[in-house]
């Protein structure tokens, strides 16, 4: 078949216009050599495709069928050809990105809003997961784009910052109560005081001997930034909650279940309204980078170019 390809597109162009001469115009080639090529299907078919006569030519009942089959191969390459050149036009594409679920909700869904408005021919696919299987598939290929917190080691990432955030631990008034009334067999120190500007002060590093703490599971990077923070600070913590995703430990640090680590910039409805309180930490955890990467050595799509452009600009 591979031989008979051009030889294809030359039978293709006499059946339409059932003249050799007509033809050769069409195609820019000499009417012996459409006369020669129409021979040489016909020889390697093994059939008659067309039946000569002075007033032209016509197909003949095998050439017909054939035609049926090279008109739809034909017809389907000028659509494909226009599909291509109506993507270009109007900026249609797939535009695949990864990211986690809170990052998703709090960081991810304003700046969606605002390209998907300026470009909505553009297809778009969220992977919702974590930074560590965000950046396995964006090294496999299978993401034009991951917000992520910034990794220690970059490699061979394109890492744009967009964002500064800040982990802490907070819980409710009522909480350190219960754990204020438990004092009296322990001997960590939870006697909760408020300065002028209503902020806690008397709580050591050591609360996190007796409380609940909430922290996300260990497939986080997150989490690890937090465990790599008690290691260095020798902070001892006595019963740890593992909790799937930041809304959830949100939630739970609401009802009173204990002290979840959570993500500042999240929750300031919450602590200005005072259903959440911040535990104050000898050390502070300090800011985080938060930025949308992809790999610099890969052939991005039109639609992954867009938008690195869009988000560079904001």
């Amino acid at each position: 078949m591979e031989q008979n390809l051009s030889l294809y597109k030359i039978f293709n162009t006499v059946a339409e216009t059932g003249n050799i001469s007509h033809a050769a115009k069409e195609l820019y080639i000499s009417q012996p050599a459409i006369s020669k090529a129409i021979t040489k299907l016909e020889e390697n078919l093994g059939i008659l495709l067309f039946n000569r006569t002075s007033r032209g030519v016509h197909l003949t009942e095998e050439g017909n069928l054939l035609y049926e089959h090279t008109k739809s191969a034909f017809d389907t390459l000028l659509q494909g050809e226009a599909n291509i050149k109506r993507i270009n036009e109007l900026g249609i594409g797939h535009l695949r990105i990864g990211v986690s679920t809170t990052l998703c909700k709090y960081i991810l869904l304003p700046y969606l809003k605002r390209f998907v408005s300026s470009h909505p021919h553009i297809k778009i696919t969220i992977e919702c997961q974590s930074t560590f299987q965000t950046l396995e598939l964006l090294e496999r290929g299978k993401l034009d784009i991951g917000l992520i917190g910034k990794p220690v080691n970059l490699k061979n990432l394109d890492f744009y910052t967009v964002e500064q955030i800040e982990d802490i631990f907070v819980t409710t008034e009522s909480y350190l109560e219960n754990l204020r009334v438990r004092e009296s067999t322990s001997s960590v120190s939870v006697q909760v005081k408020r300065s002028k500007d209503n902020k806690l002060s008397g709580i050591s590093d050591d609360i996190f001997k007796t409380a609940n703490v909430m922290l996300l599971d260990e497939k986080n990077m997150t989490r690890l930034y937090i465990e790599d923070y008690f290691t260095r600070n020798q902070i001892e913590t006595n019963q740890i909650l593992e909790v799937s995703n930041m809304d959830l430990l949100i939630e739970f640090a609401k009802i009173g279940l204990g002290v979840s680590c959570v993500i500042k910039e999240f929750i300031q409805k919450e602590l200005e309204g005072g259903i959440l309180i911040e535990i104050p930490l000898e050390k502070p955890l300090g800011k985080r980078e938060v930025g949308f990467a992809y790999l610099s050595n890969s052939r991005l799509s039109e639609a992954a170019k867009r938008f690195i452009q869009f988000y560079k600009h904001q």
